[in-house]
Formats: C-alpha cells, sequence, structure tokens
C-alpha cells in the first residue's frame, strides 16, 4: 500500500507542508512515497526505507558513502550540480558491498532475479576506487543528468543488465570508460543481448574511452559528444558466441581523442581513435562526425575495423554517412581484411587504408 499523506525524511516523519516550505526541493518532490535526505543523515538509510516505486530525493551537499540499491522501481534524485557523492572518509570497515567494491552507486540484482526499473538523476559521483555508478543484473535502468567524475576506472558502468538508458550524463576525467557496457566482467561468454539499452547524448571527455560495448549486442549509441579520450567508441568483441555487434553508433561528435593511454595486459596503446570496431558483427556506423583524433599507434585513425586481440574477425558491419576528415594516420581503416561482408559507403574523408573508401 502506498504512502499518501506523509514523507519520511531520515530519522524524523514530516508533512507535505514542511517538505515543500524548503526551496532547494522541486514542486515535484510532494509526490506520494518521497523520501527526503538531508546533508548530515543518510541516503542508504531512506532507500532502506523505501519501497518499490517510491523517490528519494536528495538535498544539495555533499555526502560520503556508497549507496546500494536492491529494490525495484526506485527513483534516486539529486538536485543536478548541488547534489555530489563521494567516497566515505572513514577507513572503517565498508557499510555494504557497494563500498567493498570500491563504487558510488550499485544497483544490483541476481541472476534470476533482476532489479528493475530503477532510475538516477541529476546528482554527481565522484572520486571512488571502481565505478561511479555500477549496475549488475538490471532490466530497465535509467541513468540520466549524472556526473560521473574521476572514478578509478568507469563513469557509469553496467553488466549482465537489458533495457537500460543512459541518457545526457557527463563523464569526465575515469580511469578506464566514461560509459562502459559489458556482457560481465568476471567470466568469459558470448555477448549479452542488451534488448534495445541507449546511450544518448552524453558528454564524455577526458576519460581513457567514451563508450565501451565489451560482448555485447542489439544498442543503439547515439548522439553523444566525445572529446580528449584516447579512444571515442570501442566496440569489443572475441571469439565467443553469439558475437558482439548489431548495434547502431550514429549522430556522435567524435573530436580529438588525441589522450595517449599506455598499454594493458588487454589492450595495446590507443591515442587518437575515434570509432574502433574488434571482432563486431553487423554494426552500422551511420552519420557521425569524427575529426583531427590523430596518433600513432595501431587503433589510431577515424573509423577502423581491427582484429580482436585473440584474431576474430569482422563481418558484415557498414560505415555510411560519415564525415570524416583531419585523422591520422587515416580517416578510414580496414585493417581486418579478411573480415567478409564489411562495406564502407558513401563516407565524407580524405584518406583511407586501402586507398578508394572515400566518396568522391
Amino acid at each position: 500500500m502506498r504512502r499518501t499523506h506523509m514523507k519520511c525524511l531520515v530519522g524524523v516523519t514530516v508533512t507535505a507542508a514542511t517538505v515543500l516550505g524548503t526551496a532547494a526541493v522541486p514542486t515535484s518532490a510532494a509526490g506520494h512515497g518521497d523520501h527526503v535526505v538531508r546533508p548530515g543523515t543518510s541516503i542508504q538509510s531512506a532507500v532502506d526505507a523505501a519501497h518499490p516505486g517510491d523517490r528519494i530525493v536528495i538535498l544539495p551537499g555533499t555526502y560520503r558513502e556508497s549507496v546500494l540499491i536492491t529494490t525495484p522501481g526506485l527513483t534516486l534524485r539529486g538536485i543536478r550540480g548541488r547534489t555530489v557523492i563521494k567516497p566515505a572518509a572513514t577507513t572503517a570497515k565498508a557499510a555494504n558491498t557497494c563500498a567493498a567494491a570500491g563504487n558510488g552507486i550499485c544497483v544490483v540484482g541476481t541472476k534470476g532475479h533482476t532489479v528493475d526499473d530503477v532510475s538516477i538523476h541529476s546528482l554527481t559521483v565522484s572520486g571512488f576506487k571502481k565505478s561511479g555508478v555500477w549496475a549488475s543484473w538490471t532490466d530497465g535502468l535509467t541513468v540520466r543528468r549524472v556526473t560521473a567524475t574521476k572514478n578509478g576506472t568507469w563513469g557509469i558502468a553496467q553488466e549482465r543488465s537489458t533495457h537500460a538508458a543512459f541518457v545526457r550524463n557527463t563523464a569526465v576525467g575515469n580511469g578506464d570508460a566514461g560509459i562502459f557496457l559489458a556482457n560481465t566482467v568476471s567470466e568469459e561468454g558470448g555477448a549479452t543481448d542488451t534488448r534495445g539499452t541507449e546511450i544518448r547524448e552524453n558528454d564524455l571527455r577526458g576519460n581513457r574511452i567514451g563508450v565501451t560495448a565489451r560482448r555485447v549486442r542489439n544498442l543503439v549509441i547515439d548522439g553523444n559528444r566525445m572529446t580528449g579520450n584516447c579512444s571515442g567508441v570501442f566496440v569489443v568483441g572475441d571469439e565467443s558466441k553469439p558475437a558482439a555487434g548489431a548495434m547502431t553508433i550514429s549522430d556522435n561528435r567524435i573530436l580529438k581523442d588525441n589522450k595517449f593511454c599506455a598499454a594493458t595486459p588487454r589492450l595495446s596503446a590507443i591515442q587518437g581513435s575515434g570509432i574502433v570496431l574488434t571482432g563486431s558483427e553487423r554494426t552500422v556506423v551511420r552519420a557521425n562526425v569524427v575529426r583531427d583524433n590523430v596518433g600513432s599507434t595501431p587503433l589510431s585513425g577515424g573509423i577502423l575495423l581491427f582484429k580482436s586481440l585473440v584474431g576474430a574477425l569482422n563481418s558484415d558491419n557498414t560505415v555510411t554517412g560519415n564525415l570524416v576528415q583531419g585523422n591520422k594516420p587515416a580517416d578510414l581503416a580496414n585493417r581486418d581484411t579478411t573480415g567478409k561482408g564489411n562495406a564502407f559507403v558513401s563516407n565524407t574523408c580524405g584518406t583511407s587504408v586501402p586507398a578508394g573508401m572515400c566518396a568522391e
């Protein structure tokens, strides 16, 4: 039964009039089942007290904790630019598994029991050892207008999940990808069908990679801006089945991703890489602007097809209608010439490897 007349301020029960008397709380916070968190109180306590469908409104301030969400249908909403979540200052035992893993906000289900329809809106997660936002075994997750900065690995990351939407977020200065999607990070296996996950209109700057899609398929990467990363978009596949791919990468602006990132055990050095497909099938790369990505690594250039690290080939991918200029060593490069069915069609560019792939 949804609560209809009262709200829960952590540690205090207040009336709707009391909450609306706080100018920082938007008018929409007057809805039923809201919980309001103030500086000095616990976001996690409000989450633990909430029921499916409730909303937790976090007032402006800095909150030093990690938040674990396992209840479906919750909305966690801050006041954009003014609600900041950072790691706990204490070195005491971690308060929950999210904190223990080094993450800021976690939405975690289990195999056969996903956590569905959680929304995270309008807040900042910064300085966590692993990820700002981490999700596993979820369905219908929405992350919107979240700023993820200076997290050790990923800004916003998801595995084993479906039907997600990552929209109008900002990810800056994270150790690996600004937005990271994977089938799983802990074991091998075929690509996960994300069932139409969307990555749209995000601003991704100064990360290792803007967007990484690793062993996933059936998603859209559209309308994002990526600059100052080592690479813009990186699609990673391998020999597992089903293969990665069956996605659309469209209408993105990928400019001057010229930061240098040293090699790792899983990936060679990268610099000046716009869009890279490795071991992908049936991916459409369409109507992107890819400019001035410059480097001297094997993965440098505007839009590239490249064998995966384990030798998996690209197949039946289409690169069409893109504006690709000022990239070095080439605007377009098919460095996977043994792959079958790949097509470069009607792209405006200056240089290609092999020659002849630019529209006249």
